[in-house]
């Protein structure tokens, strides 16, 4: 635990009030347990100074504000500079592998699994969920701990410059890049605009630092180029150093992956499915022994990882096994799910029910025509959209062969039609469920036949 007093020291701020224990970091009011700090943050629309009496009332130990309010504080010029000097300061005093991963899919499921596979090595500090922005990523560093054997950072991106301002305070020694694809790719205007922003985290990486990215990647050659360290790859080819030999659904939730690296083989049930976990499980392999962990100890590590909820979670009700794949979505995460939904051990009828995906920009129509196209690949037998965008999903598919009856767009959401739509689901059925967080389709499942 560390006290208010030596945070303001480290993050160079001004303590005012009484002195005390944190106990945990939040940045909504609403989120405060008691002795928590409370991060004050002046956003677009809200305020976070405006909430600190509120935070206060829930327990909080302190605030971290950039103006004074009058109630025990540290008070800093900027939030997000001081949040920065602080987990600079922190990543002054470790000297082990420091993983940092970004990438357009995967970055939270491959965090899991990298922080699974270093763990052979002895006690991994990671970023708890998806906290990978300029306000959360450096927070994570008040978990090191002397007997702390190495760190996986994830670093979200936004926009141009935010990877850079997370890799200065990171400092990873070992850079890893998923996928250049299509994810918030209106803040940047294209996927040449994606590499260009997620390259930023080959920048800070030291004399023997090491790039990690997919040797299958539409800009493989690009990454290499952008990274100026060693630059190694996982992937099916056999050009790649770790290499995905074989994968079996075992069951919605569970699959065999074999993996190969430097002549030798291993394989391992995943808690998960889906062909793209294999390649987020071989990432994590090749991260793990370039870090000098025993090939075949990471590949048996992968077995104890804690994957995040929301991705391709798996709930059961009354012989119906739905897919829960709500936490966001991008064209390329949601063809990866329509894949899984394919390959996987399906008794009765394979649904789907998808909603728009957001943040596309000038890629919104193409990007939902792609999908439509792996909606009809995927031999669904029904199909729910909706969303204003998903006409176009609608429209690939009837092209590529789905039937009218086969198909139920929805120009709004209306989450009571979904809520039906569901119901019409018997035993034997899978059901995925996708589309971007914003849309809350996941809360057509509370209650549903609990």
């Amino acid at each position: 635990m560390m006290k208010l007093s030596e945070f303001a020291r480290r993050c160079g701020g001004k303590m005012v009030g009484d002195d005390g224990e944190i106990l945990g970091f939040a940045t909504d009011s609403r989120e405060v347990k008691p002795g928590f700090l409370f991060i004050a943050i002046q956003g677009e629309r809200v305020d976070g100074h405006d909430y600190v009496r509120l935070a206060l009332e829930n327990g909080a130990v302190g605030c971290l504000v950039e103006r004074r309010i009058g109630i025990t504080e540290i008070v800093v010029d900027s939030v997000e500079k001081a949040l920065a000097r602080f987990g600079r300061s922190v990543r002054d005093e470790f000297s082990g592998p420091v993983v940092g991963i970004t990438g357009s899919n995967g970055k939270t499921t491959t965090k899991e699994f990298c922080a699974a596979a270093l763990s052979p090595l002895g006690p991994v500090l990671k970023n708890v969920g998806n906290k990978n922005t300029q306000y959360t990523s450096p927070l994570l560093w008040e978990g090191l701990k002397p007997e702390t054997a190495s760190v996986v950072v994830e670093m979200g991106m936004r926009g141009f410059g935010q990877i850079a301002h997370l890799v200065e305070i990171a400092r990873p020694t070992i850079a890893v890049v998923t996928v250049i694809g299509t994810a918030h790719i209106e803040k940047v205007g294209s996927r040449e605009g994606i590499l260009r922003a997620k390259s930023e985290i080959f920048a800070g990486l030291p004399e023997g630092g090491v790039g990690v990215v997919w040797r299958e990647d539409d800009f493989y050659a690009e990454l290499v180029a952008n990274c100026p360290a060693r630059c190694v790859s996982f992937g099916t080819s056999p050009e790649a150093d770790v290499r995905v030999l074989g994968y079996r659904s075992d069951d919605w939730g569970l699959c065999t992956v074999r993996l190969g690296y430097a002549g030798d083989e291993a394989e391992v049930e995943l808690p998960t499915f889906g062909r793209h976990q294999a390649m987020n499980a071989a990432c994590a392999v090749l991260v793990a022994v370039e870090a000098r962990v025993n090939f075949s100890d990471a590949v048996a590590a992968l077995a104890g990882a804690d994957l995040p909820g929301m991705r391709l979670e798996i709930v059961r009700r009354e012989g119906v096994t739905v897919l829960v794949d709500t936490y966001n979505a991008s064209p390329d995460s949601t063809v990866a799910a329509l894949e899984a939904l394919a390959q996987g051990p399906a008794l009765g009828r394979r649904i789907a029910i998808l909603g728009e995906m957001k943040e596309l920009g000038d890629f919104t129509e193409r990007g939902h025509r792609l999908v439509g196209s792996a909606l009809a690949r995927a031999n669904v037998d029904l199909a729910m959209l909706t969303g204003g965008p998903t006409r176009f999903i609608y429209d690939e598919a009837r092209a590529a062969g789905m039937k009218a009856e086969q198909l139920v767009n929805l120009a709004e959401l209306d989450l009571g039609a979904v809520r039906s739509f569901l119901e019409g689901s018997v035993d034997g059925d899978t059901v995925l469920i996708k589309g971007s967080r914003a849309l809350g389709l996941e809360s057509v499942l509370e209650g549903w036949r609990a």
